[in-house]
């Protein structure tokens, strides 16, 4: 009985620390997709920072990816900004995959 209780508490360090993981590498990937975009968007330094932080509060408003991509399609249709989904996807999924090395290797 022991062992099953050494177990499940060992899964359940493990799940804690993989969400710990993923809400760290989630919010550096919304960071350089913020900054990104605000290139796109042709903005630079305090400017492309601020829009950076707004695209990472816009996560807050639902679960997953589509809050966070709704704002960028938005935003670069307002301001004329060519970019399809799907460049704006892979570019999500692009930084979502550095995202998580580095929050691995910090």
């Amino acid at each position: 009985m022991n062992n099953l209780k050494d177990r499940e508490e060992g899964f359940e360090r493990k799940f804690a620390i993989d969400e710990e993981l993923r809400f760290r590498a989630m919010a550096r990937r919304n960071k350089a997709l913020g900054l990104w975009a605000a290139e796109k968007l042709g903005k630079a330094g305090a400017d492309a920072e601020a829009y950076a932080r707004e695209v990472v509060v816009a996560d807050i408003e639902e679960a997953g990816d589509h809050d966070v991509f709704r704002k960028i399609r938005k935003d670069f249709d307002a301001a004329g900004v060519e970019q399809s989904d799907h460049q704006i996807r892979r570019t999500m999924d692009e930084l979502m995959a550095k995202a998580i090395e580095q929050a691995r290797g910090a």
